[in-house]
Order: structure tokens, then sequence, then C-alpha cells
């Protein structure tokens, strides 16, 4: 069976036939343009083009966007992140809390960092201009400084953690830790990550110990790599207080039973040996099954 008869068309009548498909797609695109630059006065375009990648074509320039690399300590940065259009709104009306958001960030994961806070600041805080808190185990860079300025005009605190914050707890050896990791390096994600480990235990209590944060009496936990597509048209630290509400949260996936073999029991000896610090409500059997076990539920 020859490719005209599979198309049900001859040669001839495929070629005609794609060529008005061509002609009607590139009419369309220069209508379009054309359309545009009636429709956008001249500041506006000069906005767009000075923020956007699609300078060349809202412009009308002929030469093409060279990315660049900044400098260290220099304020430029040319990448594909659109510079923030929102810290220049008003502050939204009504209080605000004693809250910032919080970041525990690499310095590789700038990019990253860089989309979420576009995106957060765009759907939230362009209104409430919360300060950010950012920690990382090592120094931050010049460049990662830079890079995180240029996307907000809202407060940005810097901070490093020391040995106690990111690293062994006393319970632990690095030797037994090794064996451990070696032994799980297969069994699931992040099994042979020893970073990964101090991250969960940094995040499981010890941040709130830092000095940029033990003051704050709410935080919003932001991470690289995450989109926001609606706007946030109040604000949750104000809504959470009002409510009685002390934790809140966005997704609750189950959690892959092999990463917490022996949570639940050590969950439980705490609990038997702490009665005395229970609320009188309590989310326990949201997260316990019918048969007293973990049901991984993972918040």
């Amino acid at each position: 069976m020859g490719l005209p008869s599979i198309l049900g068309m001859q040669p001839t009548a495929r070629i005609y036939k794609v060529g008005l498909m061509l002609t009607a797609l590139a009419t369309i695109a220069v209508t379009l343009y054309m359309a545009s630059s009636l429709l956008l006065d001249d500041s506006t375009r000069s906005s767009l083009g000075s923020n956007l990648p699609l300078s060349n074509m809202l412009g009308g320039g002929n030469k093409a966007v060279i990315p660049t690399v900044a400098p260290v300590g220099s304020n430029l940065i040319v990448d594909n992140i659109p510079a923030a259009r929102i810290s220049y709104d008003p502050p939204a009306e009504g209080e605000r809390v004693n809250g910032a958001i919080v970041v525990l960030v690499r310095n590789s994961e700038l990019d990253g960092l860089r989309k979420s806070m576009r995106m957060f600041e765009d759907r939230f805080n362009r209104r409430y201009k919360y300060p950010y808190v950012l920690l990382n185990d090592q120094n931050f860079t010049q460049e990662f400084r830079d890079g995180i300025a240029a996307i907000t005009k809202n407060e940005l605190r810097f901070g490093i953690l020391d040995g106690d914050q990111w690293g062994y707890s006393e319970s632990v050896t690095p030797e037994e830790t090794a064996k451990k990791l070696e032994y799980n390096k297969n069994r699931y994600l992040y099994g042979g990550s020893l970073s990964y480990r101090f991250m969960c235990r940094f995040q499981s209590g010890k941040f709130y110990h830092h000095p940029l944060v033990r003051d704050l009496d709410w935080y919003w936990r932001l991470e690289p790599d995450v989109e926001y597509y609606c706007d946030i048209d109040y604000d949750p630290f104000v809504f959470m207080r009002d409510r009685g509400i002390k934790y809140g949260f966005t997704i609750a996936p189950r959690e892959g039973r092999r990463t917490v073999e022996s949570l639940w029991y050590h969950t439980r000896e705490w609990i038997k040996n702490n009665t005395h610090m229970l609320p009188d409500r309590s989310l326990v059997n949201w997260v316990m099954g019918t048969d007293g076990h973990y049901n991984l539920c993972h918040f």
C-alpha cells in the first residue's frame, strides 16, 4: 500500500493542501502581530520589550537576544524569567502578622527558586509584602543574592545553618548512618542521600530555633520549582490566626512504607511516655487506621 493511498489523496493534492495550511498560519501570525502593535501603547510595548523574552517580536529588532552571565557582585540577571512586575503594587489593606516566607535552598537552586518566587509574588506577595527568610547550609554566593534580589522588592534575610541545625543528631554516629545509607540506597528515593536526612531533621523541628525564624509567630514554607496558578486574594496567616488554626497544608499524599519503617513505633512510644503533653483534640485518628497502625498519610 503506497503513501498516497494511505492518506487518501494524490501527492499533488497533498502538497497543495499543505501549502494552503502554511499560508493560512502565516497570515494568522502576521495579523496577530499587527493587532498587538496597534492595541499596545508605546509605554506598554517598551515595558514588555524590556521584561519579556519577546523583545525582538514586540520591539521590531532584528538582532537575536543572547543570554549573558552576570559577573559576581553585579545586579545584571539575564535569563528566561521575566522581571517581577508585582512588588510595585501598593500594600493590601488590613493588618499583617509577625510572619515570613521561609525557604531552605542551595546556591545551585537559584533558577528554581526564582521561578517559584516569581509566581508567588505575582499571586500573593506583591500585595501582602511579607519578608523572605532564605537559609542554606553553606554561605550564599553573591550571584545567588543578586539573582533573588532581582525578582522581588520585598525584604530578604539570608542566613546560614550551624552544625547543630544541619548535621548528625546525638543519637546516631556517622558510621552507623553510612551503613543505613548503603543498605537503603536502592530501596527508595533518596535512600542513600545523607543531605536529605539532614534536611528532614532540620525541617522536623530545628528550623524554628534559627535566629531568623525563632521570633516569628507564623511562617510559610516555600520551595524551589513549585508553581502557583491561582491568585491568593486573602492573607492565610490572618485567616488561620482568627480561626485558631495552627498548621495548614495543600497536599496529603501516601508515604512510601519503606521510608518510615520505624516512624510509627517511635511515635507511639513517645505518645505513651508523654500523655500529659497531648491536646484535648488531636488529629491522631486521621493518620491512624482502625488497626492502630499508621495509614501512611503524609502532610
